[in-house]
């Protein structure tokens, strides 16, 4: 099957591991992938597709007005059996839709913005906003993937019909996403660390947690490491430095290092006024770190069943100054947490799994076979502890 994938490559964010994970599982699986996106001419493989552009950012691209043609002339050339766009929030998410029908190519899409179904506060507002802009043109795509069935209902009291709308969750690979040796504690000088990993921006609500965390006062030996960067990092360092057992690690693009980075972790805190369902909240829960994080979009369905600690995004600081003392007191209980958080990412968020549903998916939409050896469920011989 040949998939023509229009998606992101930089600058970083989650849509950009969603795309590279989904997009090398599928070569792994025998599938041709032609992968065309945002980038400047000539910066880009002989078997990719630059798409120009005037503006991208990790939220919304604005495409230079020739992307439409050089994207139309692309498809026509590589004559895909189908396209999967990974929405990058620009202009051509509107007109895709019309093109692919013109060209007689069925077309899906993975609709990744973060959402709160309970509009709690402006962040959440404003992101229900998006999903009321984007649902007429999303109803045109013949399938759209969501990650959460609270997802799916929110775009079908939007105006999409049930059966357009495909529940597909996030999955990380739990063989490398495992737990495992990491010299990070010892590096950060911690007897117990904490890590946030993701943009440094208001709607991360990272304010929050540094307030509960400065509040704690949990002693030199307990160390709190945010892993990325955003629009707040700077002035927000300047507020918590290292004296208060704060670590700004900034934006870490070595993967090992960050699989380093979890596995040596004892909790991850996701403090999100929205989510999607975060890859970096599943990563965590792979690599075996307790889970603390909002019930904000999926993630809260993610830490179902006891596998971790779901917050209220408007008492976060409240919340975190009660519990990571206690946490630091009861390593019983985060051990507990731990074994639980793994176990869940195995059940649930597997990467074969996922790509095992979007392998069904384009079978389904192209009515062919559905690819044989498929592996239904994706986790045998995966251990919890591995």
């Amino acid at each position: 099957m040949h998939v023509a994938w229009l998606g992101k490559k930089s600058p970083f964010c989650g849509n950009v591991t969603y795309g590279r994970e989904v997009t090398n599982a599928l070569q792994d699986r025998g599938h041709r992938v032609s992968f065309l996106h945002f980038a400047d001419e000539g910066d880009v493989p002989d078997d990719e597709v630059s798409l120009p552009f005037l503006y991208k950012s990790q939220i919304y691209t604005l495409p230079n007005p020739k992307a439409n043609k050089v994207l139309a002339d692309a498809l026509r050339s590589l004559q895909p059996d189908i396209v999967h766009a990974s929405l990058a929030l620009s202009p051509l998410d509107f007109t895709l839709p019309d093109l692919c029908a013109e060209l007689g190519l069925p077309l899906v899409a993975t609709f990744h913005p973060a959402f709160d179904r309970r509009r709690r506060n402006f962040a959440s507002r404003t992101q229900h906003l998006l999903y009321q802009i984007h649902a007429p043109s999303l109803a045109n795509y013949d399938r759209v993937i969501v990650f959460s069935e609270i997802q799916r209902e929110l775009l079908i009291s939007l105006g999409l019909t049930p059966e357009r709308v495909v529940v597909i969750p996030n999955g990380v690979d739990v063989t490398k996403f495992s737990p495992g040796a990491s010299a990070i504690k010892q590096e950060l000088d911690a007897d117990i660390l904490f890590v946030y990993q993701g943009r440094i921006s208001p709607e991360k609500n990272t304010e929050a947690m540094l307030k509960a965390w400065k509040q704690s006062q949990l002693g030199d030996r307990v160390k709190l490491a945010l892993v990325g960067d955003g629009p707040q990092a700077a002035t927000l360092q300047s507020f918590y430095p290292a004296e208060y057992g704060v670590v700004w690690m900034g934006f870490v693009a070595d993967e090992q290092r960050r699989i380093e980075i979890l596995r040596g972790a004892d909790a991850f805190i996701l403090p999100s006024l929205v989510e999607g369902l975060s890859l970096s909240l599943l990563e965590a829960m792979a690599c075996g770190a307790a889970a603390i994080a909002t019930d904000v979009g999926a993630d809260g369905e993610a830490l179902d069943g006891g596998a971790g600690i779901r917050l209220s995004p408007h008492k976060v600081a409240t919340s975190l100054t009660t519990l990571l003392p206690m946490l630091c007191e009861h390593p019983e209980f985060v051990q507990m947490l731990q074994r639980k958080a793994r176990w869940r990412t195995i059940e649930r968020y597997t990467l074969d799994r996922n790509i095992d549903r979007i392998e069904m998916l384009y079978a389904e939409l192209l009515g062919t076979d559905v690819p044989r050896g498929l592996r239904t469920g994706g986790t045998q011989g995966v251990a919890v502890g591995s």
